[in-house]
């Protein structure tokens, strides 16, 4: 656990310190030693119990060594008993300022009792300055939770980051900072909606949180009011388009696919290089048939945004359903080069490679298709994206 593995690393630091204090010199040593053995094995075992036991015996032989209070504070923390850590740990200060490490663990004991002031500068300055990466680890979290706790939302976000940096593949921090991020958007739009309740940000704020829950007759209100407040409003013609789309997928309704297109085109209109409308227009051109038209409005997206890797797809899968195959592959290559786990883009250049009678690269698509397709959906890492995804031809097989 967390607390453990940080705890052990503590524990090395200060016991071996320990062993070498002044308690040996004093009258009680053979008792000093063999509690101190006695000790640190049941500190290295987990028996926390023991090793207490055995650490307030010597506190009391030698309750002028720092390192036998400080090991207590450590004992404590890892028990839970927040209270007697920050005694002991003060005790150990007091004694001995500039013990290792006591004061990052001191910090962390005053921040699980919810003493947040009391931890701040001691959690920032362990935080920023050890290059022990599992205090590292522990502080970062506590830090998170003091500046949420003490409203100081941008600071938790800032370490959120630097956590996500440094252990990025690590569930706990990951767990932690999708709740910190979350809180601070929170804040943010509501205070949004406090000083600018009628403003085109507030409209497109809800528009696209509406959108994002599958609201879409809200989400479409939404953004023609955006619409209403500012008709030249750049991206929200697309917004609109996207909206009317995720209504097409429920209903089914030509009227919203053929509204949808005329949104697109209008974002076109004022924009000629926005590639994404350009590539929704095409897509829908392709599922209705139209290859020529589909053709012509991926071309128009690669070209302006050669590195798009859908329209790629896009534009490959349709040269390829008019049998123009040496003009397709260029198109499907660029695209698995872009995303090599784009099963359908490595699907599609199987065909293509077929078509063309490379019997190697075919094998060695359809070998990486097959490898991606065959992967479960939390392997392929699914994310929302900003277009309609290309996908399987439902005749597709592994």
């Amino acid at each position: 656990m967390l607390m453990r593995r940080v705890v052990h690393c503590q524990l090395l630091a200060l016991t071996l310190c320990m062993t070498t204090g002044s308690g040996r010199a004093q009258v009680h040593s053979t008792e000093i030693e063999t509690y101190s053995r006695n000790g640190q094995a049941a500190l290295l075992a987990g028996r926390y119990a023991e090793a207490e036991q055995n650490f307030q015996k010597l506190a009391e032989l030698s309750p002028a060594t720092a390192e036998v209070h400080a090991t207590l504070g450590v004992i404590y923390f890892q028990e839970g008993k927040f209270e007697q850590a920050v005694a002991a740990l003060r005790r150990a200060l007091k004694l001995k300022p500039g013990l290792p490490k006591a004061d990052g663990l001191l910090a962390m004991s005053l921040s699980e009792l919810g003493r947040y002031e009391e931890a701040l500068p001691d959690l920032e300055k362990t935080f920023r300055q050890t290059t022990d990466a599992p205090v590292k680890r522990m502080s970062g979290l506590q830090l998170e939770r003091a500046y949420t706790a003490l409203q100081k939302d941008r600071q938790a976000v800032e370490v959120a980051l630097e956590l996500d940096r440094l252990f990025g593949d690590d569930p706990e921090i990951l767990y932690h900072n999708e709740r910190i991020y979350g809180n601070y958007a929170y804040l943010t739009v509501q205070k949004l909606m406090r000083q600018g309740p009628d403003s085109v940000w507030k409209h497109q704020a809800t528009a696209e949180a509406l959108e994002s829950q599958g609201n879409y007759v809200g989400a479409l209100a939404e953004y023609r009011a955006v619409l209403g407040l500012d008709p030249g409003r750049p991206g929200v013609h697309y917004r609109l388009g996207r909206a009317l789309l995720g209504r097409w997928r429920t209903t089914q309704s030509p009227a919203d696919l053929e509204e949808a297109r005329k949104e697109f085109a209008s974002e076109l209109q004022s924009d000629p290089d926005n590639a994404n409308a350009a590539y929704e227009i095409g897509e829908i051109n392709r599922k209705s048939g139209d290859m020529v038209e589909a053709q012509r409005f991926f071309e128009l997206a690669v070209h302006s945004h050669p590195d798009f890797p859908e329209a790629q797809v896009g534009l490959g899968n349709v040269l390829a359903s008019q049998s123009k195959w040496p003009e397709a592959l260029p198109h499907l290559e660029k695209a698995v080069s872009l995303r090599p786990d784009d099963e359908v883009a490595w699907y599609r250049l199987s065909q293509v490679q077929r078509a063309l009678g490379n019997t190697a690269e075919q094998k060695r698509a359809l070998d990486a298709f097959q490898r991606l397709h065959s992967r479960s959906l939390e392997e392929k890492n699914v994310v929302p994206r900003e277009v309609t995804q290309q996908s399987l031809d439902p005749a597709a097989a592994p």
